[in-house]
């Protein structure tokens, strides 16, 4: 298992550039439904309804908000939400995977096809750009958990695969199929998680500036203001000094 190796841009600014509240609590209200629709609505029970429950506290989302939301799950006027993954290349050659929950997959299509034309990129085909992301299990602990050498002991002891650790925070992998156990063991020695999900790690990463940086910052905004779009992904690094000059 690796540890302390530098980790950026991944998934672009989670959390630093929040979407308007609403919109923000309506994904996740989403994702907690289709959660608990698709399993029980216990979240000790439910692995996926349990950790979109921890990014929305992680969040301050309210308690109602979250019960309303389990609670739709098993009501007669549940929307039928359908997962779909979208891949495509941005500016600079960036491989973009896209996460979405829609109830109409043409209007999705439509839209994420248009977000990327109109900022430098392209909608490819379905496994045009995965194969070179790793499908795993992320954990997330903010910088106040404790230093890297404590996260990284925890991690192994927990059965992690890997950790990277930075000013930002702490991000710890897992297999697909050992991230319930590995977040319940990591609770048990640093308490409850930032977030604990599913997500796309790169394989390599590419470097971008200049204009295609801001080209390319300007295509993620868009895609994550969709109301349909819950994750973005790239396995872009955009440099420090050049998001200093686009923030």
């Amino acid at each position: 298992m690796a540890g302390h190796s530098k980790y950026k841009n991944i998934m672009y600014r989670k959390g630093a550039q929040d979407k308007k509240r609403s919109a923000l609590f309506s994904k996740l209200s989403r994702e907690i439904t289709v959660a608990a629709k698709m399993g029980l609505p216990d979240p000790d029970a439910n692995a996926r309804l349990r950790a979109a429950i921890i990014a929305a506290r992680a969040q301050s989302m309210p308690k109602d908000n979250i019960q309303r939301a389990i609670d739709k799950a098993s009501g007669s006027d549940a929307e039928n939400y359908e997962e779909m993954r979208y891949e495509g290349f941005g500016p600079g050659g960036v491989a973009i995977i896209v996460e979405a929950l829609t109830d109409n997959r043409n209007r999705t299509a439509t839209n994420l096809r248009t977000a990327f034309s109109k900022n430098g990129g392209n909608l490819g085909a379905s496994g045009s750009v995965s194969h070179g992301f790793e499908r795993m299990g992320l954990i997330e602990y903010p910088a106040s958990a404790g230093d890297a050498d404590k996260l990284f002991e925890a991690a192994s002891e927990a059965g992690a695969e890997d950790v990277e650790s930075d000013e930002g925070g702490h991000r710890i992998w897992t297999s697909v199929e050992n991230l319930h156990e590995v977040s319940r063991a990591l609770e048990a020695l640093l308490g409850e998680a930032e977030g604990t999900k599913l997500a796309w790690k790169p394989s390599t990463e590419v470097e971008v500036r200049g204009d295609d940086a801001a080209s390319l910052m300007k295509l993620i905004d868009t895609l994550d203001e969709d109301d349909d779009v819950q994750t973005v992904w790239g396995n872009y690094d955009v440099p420090e000094d050049e998001l200093e000059k686009l923030a």
